[in-house]
């Protein structure tokens, strides 16, 4: 059991998407046994043991499952060859096992870790965004640089530096990337040049297309920490595919 829960550690330090099931009940005769472990990663592959054959092939198949589609879950095996939940062996007894995906949290990288910065890393820690800041002054900073290979498609990007030029500089660095949002701030005017030049050297229209300029939803607020508000709302409607209706509003079919 502790090499399962050494590797979950491992696996949660290296944002590696992974599902452990642990056996809590059993009934009659079982393989099983209360508090066996198995890790289970995206790819399939699995540390510890739960009892082996169908049983542990079944969990494995429900784990990867898991994993997919991000929620816990409560599976009840029958160890019978016939029945609801039986998995075609002839053990008899019963298994009921819970699996918990420990998925990556998702990053917020800011570029920028001014007076927009601060409250936008506040607002992005208590969503549990694995909040990232990059600025050249090292006492904005949490991570050295802005490193693009390090990006990856669970990756927020919100470009808010202090000037025009180290903002363009920062998106051609990023543009390329697969991460999942980018956003820079500025009026329309100034996003339309840095836009302008970056298309002047090749780049497309349909990665200029992917970035949300000028950032934000407009919630009205022009403070910093509203203005944080605003572009950390419009992050959160494009994870979840949200469309940043008000709830009261009544839907097409009622209206």
């Amino acid at each position: 059991m502790l090499d399962v829960l050494r590797e979950l550690a491992v696996a949660i330090e290296q944002r590696q998407p992974v599902a452990l099931a642990t056996v809590i009940e059993t009934k009659g005769a079982s393989p099983a046994q209360v508090g066996f472990k198995l890790l289970v990663t995206a790819d399939g592959s699995k540390v510890g043991n739960i009892g082996g054959g169908a049983l542990e092939q079944q969990v494995r198949q429900e784990a990867l499952q898991a994993i997919a589609e991000g929620c816990p879950r409560m599976a009840h095996y029958a160890l019978k060859e016939e029945g609801p939940d039986a998995i075609g062996v002839l053990c008899g007894g019963e298994a009921m096992v819970f699996i918990e995906p420990y998925l990556p949290r998702p990053v917020l990288l800011i570029v920028g870790g001014g007076h927009i910065g601060r409250p936008l890393a506040e607002l992005g820690r208590v969503l549990d965004y694995d909040v990232r800041v990059a600025d050249v002054r090292p006492d904005r900073a949490t991570v050295p640089q802005l490193d693009p290979a390090a990006v990856t498609d669970d990756t927020y990007i919100v470009l808010i530096t202090e000037n025009h030029a180290t903002d363009e500089r920062a998106l051609r660095a990023v543009i390329h990337t697969p991460a999942a949002y980018i956003g820079m701030i500025g009026s329309r005017r100034k996003v339309g040049t840095v836009l302008e030049h970056l298309r002047a050297d090749g780049v497309s229209e349909e990665r200029l297309a992917q970035v949300r300029a000028p950032i934000g939803l407009d919630l009205g607020g022009r403070e910093p920490a509203e203005i944080a508000l605003a572009i950390l709302a419009e992050i959160e409607m494009v994870r979840h595919g949200g469309c940043a209706r008000p709830r009261s509003a009544p839907k097409e079919s009622e209206a």
